[in-house]
């Protein structure tokens, strides 16, 4: 009877909810969010692929230019910032809070730069969204793009401030890994919106 008392006082709350999978539910979360984005993106693209394979017309539009060389070192920027949140990654797993924060500031500072750039890349285009459906596709996928940035940008600097006040651990470090597979998103994409926009 005693035995029983003791057992029933250990328990509070309901029975732990059973789980089917190894992926933990913010991580979970976080991939099925990111998968109804690519379908946001996907629309936009569906768009473009029409102007271009369907009914042929000229990318960009006749009198209009896309600096590709200047674009492309931008890319290498947001690239690089994958890099450095993997290593800020890596880093708080072997207990190295140096290179946690260190990596969270470059990832932040290298996407602020990337997003300013971007910004003065439409201020120097010289034509605007409603000049053709060229290039209303063209702001509209690489402004879609840019709001995501904005968003990772948060993310990415409530996770640094968090970074300098000891937050993260070895064994507890789930509160910037998911931001971070949001931003290994937001590169990925982007070299899909650089090839196709720019380069193809």
């Amino acid at each position: 009877m005693e035995s029983a008392s003791v057992t029933h006082a250990e328990h509070h709350g309901p029975p732990p909810a059973h789980r089917s999978s190894r992926v933990e539910p913010p991580v979970l979360g976080m991939v099925l969010f990111i998968i109804s984005e690519i379908m946001i993106f996907g629309a936009f693209f569906t768009a473009y692929f029409f102007i271009r394979v369907v009914t042929h017309d000229p990318w960009p539009a006749p009198g209009t230019k896309i600096p590709e060389a200047a674009t492309g070192i931008n890319t290498a920027i947001l690239l690089v910032s994958s890099l450095t949140i993997h290593w800020a990654l890596v880093s708080i797993k072997r207990g190295n809070r140096f290179g946690l924060k260190a990596g969270m500031v470059l990832t932040f500072l290298l996407g602020l730069t990337f997003l300013f750039l971007q910004v003065n890349e439409y201020v120097h285009l010289g034509w605007a969204p409603r000049d053709s459906a060229q290039a209303t596709i063209f702001y509209s996928l690489t402004g879609l793009h840019g709001a995501h940035v904005f968003v990772g940008l948060c993310a990415l600097l409530m996770v640094t401030i968090r970074s300098f006040r000891g937050h993260y651990s070895p064994e507890h470090h789930q509160g910037m890994e998911v931001p971070g597979i949001y931003w290994h998103f937001v590169d990925g994409m982007w070299i899909v919106v650089y090839t196709a926009l720019y380069v193809l």
